[in-house]
């Protein structure tokens, strides 16, 4: 075969063919593998953004336990362990639980966003964070593991407000609000733009509303030496009481925090609900009693 001045013989022109025929085989390996990606990514996205949206629970918590923040001279022992003690107890009081550890910024937006689409007009919402806070102008920031904080406006720029989770709930119109909130610990972070340590601003409860927080607004408390904070003891202690309305629960972990710290650490208590709310949900008491 003759292309011009340039002889080709048949063995180039089949060798030619063959590396035709890999590269387009290569080609249409490289779109479709592109194509998978992009359509694995199109269902993760519409798994955290709607794909819970029409499974609303009665009862449903967001449980966030930080523990190892690489800014900080050693992790937080305790923030982890009280995490999965907490899931545990809500898991076996009837609450659909959403569980993160050592989140960084997207997985904590992820998490809120997967409780949004669990929301619905009857739905009991709990939030538990442990780990590090800071407060910037009225509001406090849950600070997740990847955070970096050298002045002010990161913490607005990296933080999650516990304001925002809050409105939130309301926005998706749930019945009741919960937050329980142990974050009010010496942190890295501050130093860098402060003198000292201002521990977490007064939370703003929204209606219907019951928040413990682990600390009276401004104070910050030191990490005790047990398997779990003082805050986690205490309230794992109060749940396991006959009486587990949630008002009931909390001002027995705030007294018995309170007595056990000799006065050193007063967690708040603020409320706003028209009515008591239990921790068990029915079903899980009938099926305690028995038959």
């Amino acid at each position: 075969m003759t292309f011009g001045q340039f002889r080709v013989s048949p063995r180039s022109v089949t060798l030619i063919a063959v590396l035709i025929g890999m590269v387009s085989l290569a080609i249409g390996a490289h779109a479709a593998f592109n194509k998978r990606n992009l359509e694995v990514a199109k269902a993760l996205d519409v798994e955290d953004t709607t794909g819970s949206i029409s499974v609303k629970s009665a009862r449903v918590a967001l449980v966030i336990g930080n523990g190892h923040y690489p800014d900080a001279t050693q992790p937080l022992k305790q923030s982890i362990n009280d995490a999965r003690a907490l899931a545990t107890i809500l898991r076996r009081d009837g609450f659909d639980v959403i569980m993160v550890e050592d989140a960084d910024k997207d997985d904590m937006h992820r998490a809120v966003r997967r409780l949004e689409t669990k929301i619905g007009p009857d739905t009991t919402a709990l939030l538990f964070f442990s780990g590090f806070g800071i407060q910037s102008g009225r509001e406090s920031y849950m600070i997740p593991v990847n955070a970096r904080i050298w002045k002010e406006a990161d913490v607005r720029r990296d933080g999650l407000s516990i304001e925002t989770v809050l409105g939130a709930m309301k926005e998706r119109a749930a019945k009741v609000k919960l937050a329980v909130i142990d974050a009010s610990r010496r942190n890295p972070y501050e130093r860098r733009f402060r003198s000292y340590s201002h521990g977490l601003a007064p939370i703003n409860v929204p209606d219907n509303a019951l928040i413990l927080a682990s600390a009276t607004p401004g104070r910050v408390i030191d990490e005790s030496n047990g398997h779990y904070s003082l805050l986690m003891a205490e309230l794992l202690k109060s749940l396991g009481k006959p009486d587990t309305g949630a008002e009931a629960v909390f001002s027995r972990t705030r007294i018995a925090v309170s007595h056990a710290s000799q006065g050193e650490q007063v967690p708040t208590v603020s409320s706003s609900l028209a009515q008591d709310v239990p921790f068990r949900s029915a079903a899980v008491v009938v099926s305690r009693k028995g038959p």
